[in-house]
């Protein structure tokens, strides 16, 4: 077994992939134990990567002299040494789930001679999350359907890659958009949801672990399926809360086929959205009888229609631990709607290229104006560049948990308790105002979301990563000690092949 496992590690150093992707056949052969096959390509890996980054310090300066490259100047070397400082544990956790980037991306990192123990250190998490994954994929799936799978990542790394090549072109579109992919590689706030959970891998097993159990945490809302995680149904969780009157929004429940007679004599706008969705995909804002018509062509599954509540936007966590008289608000996050103005010069298109943030996701703005991206604005027009309160719509998050008051947290709470089985999760609401929101009156809920919900304001731009990971691991700490303690007083666990079932139900 040993002879193996070094095979295994020396392995990784000619091909990282097909080691593990062997790893994985030794496995689902009982040939291996996964940790210690998974722990070998580990080391190996860790290893490769160490090499490179050397190569990088030893070889990268002198081959700067090289006619080549001779027009690579000290200055610009020096100023991606300061970029790969700020952005280097980003940069190298992406790029090791990007085959093809790695060798170019840490042969840079040693290149630039930035310092040492923190990569390092990062190369090790890299790797040690990377690793398992492909490992046990290749043991569940299969070499050959994962080989296929892995097979098109290259190419689109070589795509990446050609792209930056041709960053040199005097294309202003061109640079901004590559410009663009780098700042969402960069910059937490934009990074997809599998890349921001999968540094918190190790952490959920380790409350796994701690709780004996991977999937408590579905206990921590009885009354709500799954907790909330995934396909339960919004309409139910509204008609919990129907006791608390104004404070929820007006809404009623179109099904397949669908009936609109029950909308009729309500006053345009309304807002639409599926029964079960989630990060705001479906939802609609309907002004006027052929947007009603559009929206309902295509739509699918139950749907909601809502009345539609001017003012700002928030979202509130909520927590109540079991046997607890009181809950408490952890996070307030104001939701802001970004808008442009025109010039009567530049259109659509280049106004959201010149914005120093909108740039970062244009095509997401280009798509939520409803207009030609060759069109020109008229000096002064305003421009809404999102009306959804969903980040991945493009709105903009902004930590407001200062808000918080006595009055609001009386508030929240008496309606979370008229929700049988509620502990845990997050409010979407608008108020009148902010003060009003601050003395506890004035705000209607749009919806509640359990705990595949999150404290969003992690998300203002201001919140570095570091902070952004605390809280993250502190809100699923709690979910697994809640669901920890529902589960002690008889409350039901999901197990794990039922929630597999549910997620990728929700998925088609």
């Amino acid at each position: 077994m040993l002879g193996k496992l070094i095979a295994l590690g020396v392995a990784t150093l000619a091909s990282e992939d097909l080691a593990c992707i062997a790893a994985g056949v030794l496995v689902s052969r009982g040939d291996l134990d996964f940790a210690a096959a998974a722990a070998a390509c580990s080391i190996g890996i860790f290893a490769g990567d160490v090499g490179l980054f050397t190569a990088g310090r030893i070889i990268g300066r002198p081959a700067l002299k090289w006619r080549l490259l001779r027009r690579i100047s000290e200055s610009a070397i020096d100023r991606a040494s300061e970029w790969f400082s700020r952005r280097g544990p980003a940069v190298i956790l992406l790029s090791r789930f990007s085959p093809g980037l790695r060798l170019p991306t840490y042969f840079a990192a040693g290149l630039t001679g930035v310092r040492s123990g923190r990569l390092l250190m990062w190369f090790g998490i890299a790797a040690a999350v990377w690793t398992p994954l492909l490992v046990g994929a290749s043991a569940l799936f299969g070499a050959a359907v994962l080989a296929r799978a892995l097979a098109r990542l290259p190419l689109a790394a070589l795509v990446c890659v050609a792209i930056a090549a041709l960053s040199k072109l005097r294309q202003r579109v061109l640079r901004r958009r590559l410009h663009a992919f780098f700042c969402r590689m960069t910059r937490w706030e934009f990074w997809p949801v599998w890349a921001a959970y999968l540094p918190l891998v190790p952490y959920l097993l380790y409350l796994a672990c701690k709780h004996r159990s991977a999937t408590v945490f579905t206990a921590v809302n009885p009354g709500i399926p799954v907790g909330g995680l995934a396909g339960e149904s919004k309409w139910q969780i509204l008609e919990h809360l129907r006791h608390a009157g104004d404070l929820v929004a007006r809404s009623w429940r179109l099904t397949a086929p669908y009936d609109t007679t029950l909308l009729r004599g309500l006053a345009y706008p309304l807002v639409l959205k599926p029964d079960v969705g989630e990060r705001g995909r479906g939802v609609a804002i309907i002004r006027s009888d052929r947007d009603l018509t559009t929206y309902l062509e295509t739509a699918q599954g139950d749907l909601i229609a809502q009345e539609y509540v001017t003012g700002p936007e928030f979202g509130v966590f909520y927590v109540r631990r079991p046997g607890e008289a009181r809950g408490h608000i952890v996070s307030i996050t104001e939701k802001q709607f970004p808008e442009l103005t025109g010039d009567g010069r530049r259109s659509v298109r280049d106004l959201i290229l010149d914005d120093p943030r909108a740039f970062c996701i244009a095509d997401v703005y280009v798509r939520n104006v409803g207009r030609a991206s060759d069109d020109v604005p008229p000096a002064g027009q305003r421009i809404p560049l999102a009306q959804i309160g969903s980040h991945c719509r493009g709105a903009i998050f902004v930590d407001a948990t200062g808000l918080n008051t006595a009055a609001l947290e009386d508030a929240i709470d008496r309606v979370s308790k008229l929700h049988p089985g509620f502990y845990f999760g997050r409010y979407d609401l608008r108020a009148e105002s902010v003060e009003a929101l601050r003395q506890g009156r004035g705000f209607k809920i749009l919806e509640l979301n359990g705990v595949g919900a999150e404290a969003t304001h992690i998300y203002d731009p201001a919140v570095g990563i570091r902070e952004a990971y605390r809280v993250m691991r502190r809100q699923w700490r709690t979910a697994f000690e809640i669901g920890a303690l529902n589960r002690a007083c008889g409350e039901r666990v999901v197990g794990i092949v039922e929630l597999l079932r549910i997620v990728l139900r929700r998925g088609r």
